[in-house]
């Protein structure tokens, strides 16, 4: 019988693509697995889409609701079908995991009612197949983030009756709630930027005197740039001791790193008040002043942008921390091949391996 078989077939497939007709003796009838036979084709009936599939293929994952006993709660003896009042586009991908076994994340479905359609059929997600995890993975983290900031804009508008420290916060945190807040929140960014600009502008030269040549600004108008240092730094210092006293937990807020910010911004300025002219004192005085640059970061706080950056930064912490240990392992393993490829010459300037990082670090982050 399998012999008569396979001289037909290849007479049926020649017909079916027209090089010549069949026959007209009747095909031998195709031979059946016994295994079939036993098989049993179902219907699942999703919210009105009907899906057929063997039973096998279902009882692969007995721990979930269809590979189980517990389907039979949902099926219909009149019809004679499984009818799940459930959504039948996400159903698609979990009946593709019985199919293949891996699930995949469809990206035009809603995360929330994705995850709710994974509980109803007993499908655990962290089975997602690589190609689609960090993706639902992203997704969550963003709705998650989502309904937490719903949640405390919720919180701040069923709490009408608050008192003094709590309006304060709930100000400095929005200032959108007020029209005081919202000046507050502007004039202190405009002293954040005059800050920060006046750093820069103290360095410039602003011409040349008979014992110095290109007197920086700096210097050379001493009192007008101490006279705007000194209002910003009591701007920083008033906005810091406003937060601190209407602060829930100021245990916590003075361990923030926004507050420890807040705090190197404006201790060069108090720490100068008090020192002497003595030339040692003075010359670590000049080096504190550089901490001043930490006032640029205040304006994280008055720029929703860049508190998505940091957000993003730290949601991503991981992955850049493999990226510097990925640099860094290629750096010393280059520098190494410099050095000991230079060694010997007399006009080398790889003098040993850690003098090599510098080429290998500007080589990799310039060139590629």
């Amino acid at each position: 019988m399998a012999t008569g078989v396979a001289a037909w077939l290849p007479f049926a497939r020649a017909a079916a693509i027209g090089w010549m007709p069949v026959a007209n003796c009747p095909m031998p009838v195709a031979p059946m697995d016994n295994r079939k036979r036993q098989d049993e084709l179902i219907i699942l009936n999703v919210s009105g889409r009907r899906f057929q599939t063997w039973r096998t293929t279902l009882d692969r994952y007995p721990d979930t609701l269809l590979g189980s006993s517990e389907k039979d709660f949902f099926y219909n003896e009149e019809i004679k079908e499984y009818f799940f009042d459930r959504d039948p586009d996400a159903f698609r991908s979990i009946l593709n995991f019985y199919r293949t076994g891996k699930l995949h994340y469809p990206r035009q479905e809603c995360i929330s009612a994705y995850d709710e359609e994974l509980i109803f059929f007993g499908i655990i997600p962290e089975i997602i197949g690589d190609c689609c995890y960090e993706e639902y993975k992203d997704r969550k983290r963003e709705n998650i983030e989502r309904l937490q900031d719903d949640q405390e804009e919720n919180k701040d508008q069923k709490l009408p009756h608050m008192n003094f420290r709590e309006t304060m916060w709930r100000a400095f945190e929005n200032p959108h709630t007020s029209t005081m807040a919202l000046v507050f929140y502007y004039v202190t960014g405009f002293f954040i930027a005059i800050s920060v600009l006046t750093n820069v502008v103290e360095t410039v030269p602003c011409g040349s005197t008979p014992n110095q040549k290109d007197m920086p600004c700096g210097e050379r108008y001493t009192v007008a740039f101490f006279c705007m240092d000194t209002a910003c730094v009591m701007i920083f210092t008033v906005e810091y001791l406003m937060r601190l006293f209407a602060a829930p937990s100021r245990y916590h807020f003075m361990r923030s790193v926004m507050s420890i910010i807040d705090v190197v911004a404006i201790l060069p300025y108090y720490i100068g008040l008090v020192m002497t002219d003595n030339e040692d004192v003075s010359g670590a005085f000049v080096t504190l002043r550089v901490f001043r640059v930490f006032r640029i970061f205040k304006f994280s706080r008055h720029s929703q942008g860049l508190r998505i950056l940091g957000y993003t930064l730290k949601s991503c912490a991981s992955e850049l921390g493999f990226l510097l240990f990925s640099l860094t392992m290629a750096i010393i393993i280059f520098a190494t091949v410099m050095f000991y490829a230079e060694k010997g010459s007399s006009s080398t300037k790889f003098t040993s391996i850690p003098a090599s990082f510098w080429y290998t670090i500007v080589t990799m982050t310039t060139l590629g």
